[in-house]
């Protein structure tokens, strides 16, 4: 099978990718205390900048965002200028990037929270998680309610964290409405058990994506927004009794907003591409406007498949570009992908980080 069409070039807003691979976000634990990146940071992106688009790993939005230790922020002037050295390798590299905004809501310990204090959900139930914080994975700390004006408050803070993130120089942000955080766990009713304007029916679940939706692309302009949602994965215990009903009326609703892609997980995260109900990706595909980025386990000739046909726009890959830097010029050269050293995934220093090998003119890592 070619990989051809992986190699079509493709017009996102203003930017033109040179290819339809994408590097998914990933969370690494390797900023400061602070929530600063390092010059190390910077290193790691812009050894990838080959990508057609990198999407940065999920940063937080406000301090009551974090769920993990040792992930960055965009909303401190330090952790501005500290996004901006990475930008601009990317960009001396001849990349493109976004940089995905997260809250975490109730995927959160009291060890990371401010003062110690309880994480927020849309509802009182404890995720049914573990977070890696202090160089181990723990467990969530229950949650409280989060009432009306907080609510509005952080759909701010997202559109605050989208302009900060174009301050620092990135092309866009993605906002990220999947695996269980805070925006999914206001769309499934699995975790979502509110009363109010914001609970109940699949409409009002759905109410505060939209609001983050808008306002982020009311901030910095619709064609630099992008959403990712996963409508089956369990991630985090992520649950609903009827995902294609939510996620379809979702997707038809982000419609009115135009922002530049949709980033779905089809399947669970790191798990396989057929958990869960029957779910047709090709019609939410078609249900949606703009550019699809499919996600989730996909080989090359998959991802040339799927977007040769028409079914998606872009592939993201994760965990392959963690050992392959080079993973655009391995797949079009028909190499072998390296296998990653999983017990480096999470913090650390250069090591599993910046010092993958590249292939070298005639195909072996150097």
């Amino acid at each position: 099978m070619t990989v051809a069409a992986l190699f079509q070039p493709m017009q996102l807003g203003s930017l033109t990718l040179p290819n339809r691979i994408v590097m998914a976000p990933m969370t690494r634990n390797r900023v400061t205390v602070d929530g600063v990146p390092t010059d190390l940071v910077a290193t790691y992106y812009a050894q990838r900048a080959s990508a057609g688009l990198i999407i940065a790993e999920a940063t937080q939005i406000c301090p009551e965002a974090q769920g993990y230790g040792l992930t960055p922020g965009i909303h401190e002037p330090a952790q501005i200028a500290g996004w901006q050295r990475v930008t601009e390798a990317v960009h001396r590299a001849g990349g493109r990037i976004f940089l995905q905004l997260w809250h975490t809501g109730r995927v959160s310990n009291v060890r990371v929270q401010p003062h110690g204090k309880a994480p927020v959900a849309p509802s009182a139930i404890r995720a049914e998680a573990r977070t890696w914080i202090d160089g181990a994975f723990r467990p969530t700390s229950p949650p409280r309610v989060l009432d009306g004006a907080e609510i509005a408050a952080i759909v701010g803070a997202f559109a605050d964290a989208a302009e900060n993130a174009v301050e620092a120089g990135f092309d866009g942000v993605e906002l990220h409405g999947a695996n269980g955080y805070l925006i999914d766990q206001f769309l499934r009713d699995g975790s979502n058990r509110r009363t109010d304007g914001y609970g109940g029916s699949v409409a009002n679940r759905v109410r505060f994506l939209c609001e983050v939706v808008e306002a982020a692309c009311g901030r910095i302009g619709p064609q630099k927004v992008g959403v990712r949602l996963s409508p089956v994965t369990p991630a985090n215990g992520a649950f609903d009794s009827n995902p294609v009903l939510l996620f379809f009326h979702a997707v038809e609703r982000l419609n009115a907003f135009a922002p530049a892609y949709l980033h779905i997980i089809e399947g669970a995260t790191r798990g396989s591409r057929q958990y869960g109900p029957a779910f047709d990706w090709g019609a939410l595909r078609r249900s949606f406007e703009g550019a699809y980025i499919a996600n989730n386990d996909y080989t090359a000739a998959l991802a040339a498949a799927r977007i040769a046909a028409g079914e998606a726009d872009l592939v993201a890959f994760g965990r392959p570009f963690i050992a392959n830097p080079d993973l655009v010029e391995r797949i079009r050269g028909g190499h072998a992908a390296a296998q990653p050293d999983e017990t480096t995934f999470y913090g650390g220093d250069h090591r599993g980080y910046t010092d993958y090998p590249r292939l070298t003119c005639e195909g072996a890592a150097s």
